[in-house]
């Protein structure tokens, strides 16, 4: 049994920790956006569209700004939506017209910077950008929670319902435009997808964070296996490992140590850490295999 002692000499099990309102909250919240991301982040990567999609990230910051300064913590998911769903409409038209990253980049730099602007001119600048930025998974309220289980759901029923479509918008666009797929409709319906994820995932993990659940387990699944099936579940796998081993390290870190170390961050850490591993087994088993042959 995997345990940690608090400053009172209190022994407490990984299932003890996990069993506090706070912890069994924030793994709901991590199970929610890990599924999620694992399905939407499929088709992120076959799209090649990881670029739109931390320009989406960064366009949700003003709106959660906005929410936050009208409406205080309920008022976060609201803002959040408003903007990212105008962001995905603004993406999908600037792509359709021929636009380049560099559009992309405008639209990124200009509404985040707008964000912290507006944040500026409240009280509390630091903590509350810090917030915003770095998510606040351990304080997620029971009506935040339904909020990121409502939003994820819609965010994976679009792509799932979309997901022909999809497909062949990815590997053959001249294909699906000839198959009566509309390009304009299905790359909205991604966009708007994405920007859901984003809007589920940043009331979690915050903005900086939420990019790397929607990419980094897709990217690692990618390197261990080729097979379209096992891709997703891989994924949602991998997110929810580091999901849990994030929130337990954070946890154990505060108790043990007293320090406060961001469970988002540790999270990310943790997907960074996967996604090493996979190179390394990506490296080594092709030089095993010739090895092999070589004997042979």
């Amino acid at each position: 049994m995997v345990s940690l002692f608090g400053a009172a000499g209190l022994e407490y099990s990984v299932f003890d920790a996990f069993a506090l309102p706070f912890m069994s909250r924030a793994l709901i919240a991590v199970i929610a956006v890990s599924v999620t991301a694992g399905v939407v982040g499929l088709f992120v990567s076959f799209r090649e569209m990881e670029f739109v999609t931390d320009g989406l990230v960064h366009a949700v910051f003003p709106g959660l700004v906005a929410g936050f300064l009208l409406g205080g913590a309920a008022g976060i998911l609201p803002g959040a939506a408003v903007a990212a769903l105008g962001a995905a409409v603004l993406f999908t038209l600037t792509d359709s017209r021929g636009g380049s990253d560099a559009g992309v980049a405008v639209v990124l730099t200009g509404l985040f910077s707008l964000g912290v602007v507006l944040i500026s001119r409240g009280g509390s600048y630091v903590s509350q950008l810090q917030e915003l930025l770095f998510g606040r998974i351990l304080t997620v309220t029971s009506e935040v929670l339904w909020q990121i289980v409502v939003v994820s759901v819609v965010a994976m029923a679009i792509v799932l319902i979309s997901r022909r479509a999809q497909l062949m918008r990815a590997f053959d666009p001249v294909g699906a435009e000839s198959a009566g797929f509309r390009p304009f409709a299905t790359d909205l319906a991604l966009n708007i997808a994405v920007a859901l994820t984003v809007v589920a995932g940043v009331q979690a993990l915050g903005v900086l964070m939420v990019i790397a659940v929607l990419v980094v387990p897709i990217a690692v699944a990618r390197l261990l296996t080729k097979r379209l099936t096992l891709l997703v579940p891989i994924a949602m796998l991998i997110s929810l490992i580091a999901g849990i081993v994030g929130l337990w390290l954070s946890f154990d870190w505060s108790v043990r140590a007293g320090a406060s170390a961001s469970p988002g961050a540790m999270i990310v850490l943790m997907l960074i850490t996967a996604y090493v591993i996979a190179l390394v087994v990506r490296g080594i088993a092709p030089r095993n295999a010739r090895n092999g042959r070589s004997i042979a």
